[in-house]
C-alpha cells in the first residue's frame, strides 16, 4: 500500500481554501481519497473586483501572505502534487495577471485562471457518478462568490454546462440586473423541458452550512419546502443574531442569504423537490483531476 498527499488551492470570490488529500493506493484495489485537511482564510477578494475592477492593494497583501502560508503547509504536509485555480473574481480583476506574476514570484505558487466551464468540468470529475441514477436527471449547481455553474446530468452524463454570473458577492454588491435572473430562469426551463424527476446536486460552502443546520444525516436531502423556510429565517435575523445566535462565521452570515434565494429560485424554476448535498466542490474535483490526469 502507498499514501499519497495531494492538494487543490481555490482562489474563489468570497474565500481562499487549500485542500489537501491523502490518496491510498493499493493493489489489486480501488484508489481511495480521503480528506486531510481544509484551511479557509476569508479574503473577500469579489468585493474588490465586482465593484471597483480591481484587487486592493490591503486584498492583494493579504492574498500573497495567504499562499506563502499555503507553500509552507504544502512543504512540511509532503504534499507531491498541487494545482492552484483562480476563479471570477481574479479573472475580472484589471490588476489579476500582475498579481499573480507577483505570487509565483513571491511563494512559488503557480496559479491557473479558469473560465466557468472549466470549473464545472473539474468538478465533474469528483464523485457525482457516485450519486447519480442513471434513471433520472439531475441540475447541479455551484454556487460562488462571482458566479454559479449549472450542469444538467441525464442518463448518467453531462449533457450540457453553463456558467451565470450570478454569485453572493455580487447579489450582496447590488451587481446583478433582474435580465440575469430572467436568463437563468428560461435557460433552465428549456434545458428540462421534457425531464421528469429532477432532482438538484448543491455544492459550495453555504449549501453544506444550511445542510449543517438542517440536522440532516449525512446523504438525506433537503426539501424545497424547509429550504423556502429557512430562508425566510435567516432573512429575518440581523446579521448580528447569525453570527451570535447561529453561530456562522461572519464572511458566512451574509453570503447565505443570496446563496439560498439562488438555489430556491433554481428549484422552483426546475420542480425540484429535494436538493442533495454531497459536500464535494472544485477542490475535490482539481485533486481528482491532478491524480487521474497521470494515468492518461
Amino acid at each position: 500500500m502507498k499514501v499519497r498527499k495531494f492538494a487543490a488551492i481555490d482562489i474563489g470570490s468570497n474565500a481562499i481554501r487549500l485542500l489537501t488529500h491523502n490518496v491510498i493506493e493499493d493493489k489489486g484495489k480501488k484508489t481511495q481519497f480521503r480528506k486531510s485537511a481544509l484551511v479557509r482564510v476569508p479574503v473577500r477578494l469579489g468585493e474588490d473586483s465586482f465593484t471597483v475592477g480591481e484587487v486592493s492593494e490591503q486584498n492583494e497583501a493579504r492574498l500573497i501572505k495567504t499562499m506563502k502560508a499555503f507553500k509552507l503547509l504544502m512543504e512540511v504536509s509532503g504534499v507531491e502534487r498541487y494545482r492552484a485555480c483562480a476563479t471570477s473574481a481574479m479573472r475580472e480583476a484589471n490588476n489579476g495577471n500582475e498579481i499573480i506574476e507577483k505570487i509565483v514570484k513571491e511563494s512559488g505558487v503557480k496559479i491557473d485562471l479558469i473560465d466557468g466551464k472549466q470549473e464545472a468540468a473539474i468538478i465533474a470529475s469528483t464523485d457525482l457518478k457516485n450519486l447519480i441514477k442513471d434513471d433520472q436527471c439531475y441540475l447541479y449547481i455551484d454556487v460562488g462568490g462571482g458566479s454559479t455553474e449549472f450542469t444538467l446530468f441525464s442518463n448518467g452524463k453531462i449533457q450540457v454546462s453553463k456558467s451565470f454570473k450570478l454569485g453572493t458577492v455580487r447579489l450582496l454588491n447590488n451587481m446583478v440586473k433582474p435580465e440575469t435572473w430572467n436568463k437563468l430562469e428560461d435557460w433552465i426551463k428549456t434545458i428540462l423541458k421534457d425531464k421528469p424527476k429532477l432532482s438538484i446536486i448543491g455544492s459550495g460552502g453555504n449549501i453544506n452550512k444550511l445542510h449543517k443546520l438542517s440536522g440532516r444525516k449525512e446523504g438525506e436531502p433537503l426539501s424545497y419546502i424547509w429550504l423556502n423556510a429557512q430562508y425566510h429565517f435567516l432573512d429575518s435575523l440581523s446579521y448580528d443574531d447569525r453570527v451570535s445566535e447561529l453561530g456562522l462565521n461572519p464572511d458566512r452570515a451574509d453570503v447565505i442569504i443570496p446563496a439560498t434565494k439562488i438555489f430556491l429560485s433554481a428549484a422552483k424554476w426546475s420542480g425540484a423537490k429535494k436538493i442533495h448535498v454531497p459536500k464535494i466542490g472544485l477542490s475535490d474535483g482539481i485533486i481528482k483531476d491532478l491524480y487521474y490526469s497521470e494515468t492518461k
